[in-house]
C-alpha cells in the first residue's frame, strides 16, 4: 500500500505546484497526470490507459509516438534542426515539392511556420498585401487561432477585456444546419439565403476595402459543423466578386482527416491560399501556407515580410515529409474514409435510440454529436455534457467538448487516422456507456 500512498502525496504535490506556477488559458485541466502516450492511447499516472477521442489537440493524425515520426524528428534534432531563417536546407524544399504535387493548381509556393495562428496571421497578411484591403470575413463561431490578425478573425471565443481587436472584421452567419432559422417552406435548410443575407450585412458594414474570407470547411470549435455542399462554390462566387481572396483554414481537416486528402477536394474549389497546421506535423509544432505564383510574386514584389525564429526550420519540414510518407504508404487517407462511415453509422445509432443525442454531423474521423434536453426543442445541455465527459474519463475515454457557452453539449470526436477498428468501436461502447450512467436510457447495442 505504501507506493500507492506516495503515489497520492506525489499528485497532491503536482496539483499543488500547478495551481502555484502555472497560468490558466481556458477551462479546468484535466484531473489525471499523464505520464506518456502512444498509438491511440494516452498512460496516466495510475497506470491507467485513456482511449484518446481527439488525437491530442486534434493533431496527432498518426497517433503519439509514431515510429516514423520519432525517428524523423530524432535524425533532424541530431543532424538539421534549426538554421538562421534566411538559410535554406534540402527537407524544406522537399516539402514545398511534395506538398504542391498533393495540390490542385495553382497552389504550389509554400511558407513553412509553426503553428495555426502563424499561418493564419501570414495568410490574411499576404491576402491584405495583394489586394490592397484590409477587411476580413470569417464566421460568427470561427476559430483561427490567438494571436493579433488570427485572434481579431476569431469570433468564437476570447474578443472581451483585450481592447479593441484589429479593424476591419466581418462575420457571416455559420451555416449550422441544426440550428439556423433559414427554412424552406418543407423545413429543410435554405443555406443560399442565409449565404446571400450574410454578405447583404457585410457589404452594409464593409468600407470597399475587402481584402480577404477565411473559413474553415468544417468548424471544429465552432462545433463541428459541415459546410452544406455547395456552399464553398457560392462562397467563392461572392468573394470573387467583390474582389477578396478565399482562404481556406484546414487545421483540423487536412491531411485526411476527412476521408480525402483535403476537405476542399469534396467541392471542386480551390482556394486562394491554404493553411495547414495540426495534422500536418501530427502532434510536431508544424504549419504551412500554400498560394498561387501570382500572389507569392505579388506580395514578393510588395514587400511581404514574416522573417520568424523558426520559419522554414528543417525540422518541422523533416516531421511533415514523414507524416506524408506514411499516409501514402499505409494508404490512411481511405482508410479515414472508411473507419468514418463505421464511425458515422455508430454515432447515427445513438442518434436514434436517445433522445439527448439532438444531432451527429461531420466527416470522416471529424465527427461530432450535439447532446440537448430534448429533440423537439433543441435545448443546449452544457452541463449533460460535462457529466457525460467525467463519465467517459471513469471509464477510460478522452472525449472534448466544445467549451463555449450554449455549446458544451457538442462532442467533437476525432481518433488518429491509425486507430485500430476495435478500438474506434470501443471508444463509441465507452462513450454510450458514458451516456447511459448519466441519463439511462435504451439497452447498448455495443459490439
Amino acid at each position: 500500500m505504501a507506493p500507492s500512498r506516495e503515489r497520492t502525496v506525489d499528485d497532491q504535490d503536482f496539483w499543488r505546484c500547478a495551481a502555484d506556477h502555472l497560468v490558466r488559458y481556458g477551462g479546468p485541466f484535466t484531473p489525471r497526470i499523464i505520464e506518456r502516450a502512444a498509438g491511440s492511447h494516452v498512460h496516466d499516472s495510475d497506470g491507467n490507459a485513456i482511449l484518446d477521442f481527439t488525437s491530442g489537440q486534434m493533431s496527432a493524425l498518426l497517433g503519439h509516438a509514431h515510429p516514423d515520426v520519432v525517428r524523423a524528428a530524432g535524425e533532424a534534432v541530431a543532424n538539421l534542426g534549426h538554421l538562421y531563417s534566411g538559410m535554406l536546407s534540402r527537407p524544406v524544399v522537399e516539402l514545398g515539392r511534395r506538398l504542391a504535387a498533393t495540390l490542385p493548381d495553382p497552389l504550389s509556393r509554400m511558407l513553412l511556420l509553426s503553428t495555426g495562428a502563424e499561418s493564419n496571421e501570414a495568410a490574411i497578411k499576404m491576402a491584405k498585401l495583394h489586394t490592397g484591403g484590409w477587411e476580413v470575413v470569417a464566421f460568427d463561431r470561427s476559430w483561427h487561432g490567438m494571436t493579433s490578425g488570427a485572434a481579431a478573425a476569431t469570433f468564437s471565443a476570447g474578443r472581451r477585456g483585450y481592447g479593441p481587436p484589429v479593424p476591419g472584421n466581418l462575420t457571416l452567419p455559420t451555416p449550422d444546419a441544426y440550428r439556423s432559422p433559414f427554412r424552406h417552406a418543407d423545413g429543410s435548410y435554405d443555406w443560399e439565403s442565409e449565404l446571400d443575407y450574410g454578405f447583404r450585412l457585410v457589404d452594409q458594414q464593409s468600407t470597399g476595402n475587402f481584402a480577404a474570407c477565411v473559413v474553415e470547411p468544417i468548424l471544429s470549435s465552432g462545433g463541428i459543423i459541415e459546410l452544406p455542399a455547395g456552399y464553398l462554390a457560392k462562397l467563392r462566387e461572392h468573394c470573387d466578386r467583390r474582389g477578396m481572396l478565399l482562404v481556406l483554414d484546414e487545421a483540423q481537416t487536412g491531411l485526411g482527416r476527412t476521408g480525402t486528402m483535403y476537405a476542399f477536394e469534396r467541392d471542386g474549389v480551390v482556394p486562394d491560399l491554404l493553411t495547414l497546421s495540426k495534422t500536418l506535423g501530427a502532434g510536431i509544432p508544424v504549419a504551412a501556407v500554400l498560394t498561387s505564383p501570382e500572389i507569392e510574386q505579388s506580395c514578393h514584389e510588395r514587400g511581404f515580410l514574416f522573417f520568424t525564429t523558426h520559419v522554414s526550420d528543417p525540422l518541422a519540414a523533416s516531421v511533415a515529409l514523414a507524416v506524408l510518407d506514411v499516409l501514402e504508404r499505409d494508404e490512411l487517407v481511405p482508410r479515414a474514409a472508411r473507419l468514418g462511415k463505421e464511425l458515422r453509422s455508430r454515432l447515427l445509432d445513438l442518434h436514434d435510440r436517445y433522445e439527448v443525442v439532438g444531432d451527429v454531423r461531420g466527416r470522416g474521423l471529424l465527427q461530432g454529436i450535439e447532446l440537448v434536453t430534448d429533440k423537439a426543442s433543441k435545448t443546449p445541455a452544457d452541463d449533460l455534457g460535462r457529466a457525460v465527459t467525467a463519465a467517459c474519463l471513469e471509464r477510460g475515454l478522452h472525449v472534448n467538448i466544445v467549451q463555449l457557452p450554449g455549446m458544451g453539449g457538442i462532442f467533437r470526436i476525432a481518433p488518429p487516422l491509425t486507430i485500430e477498428e476495435a478500438d474506434l468501436h470501443e471508444g463509441v461502447d465507452r462513450l454510450e456507456s458514458a451516456l447511459r450512467a448519466v441519463v439511462g436510457g435504451p439497452p447498448s447495442t455495443a459490439r
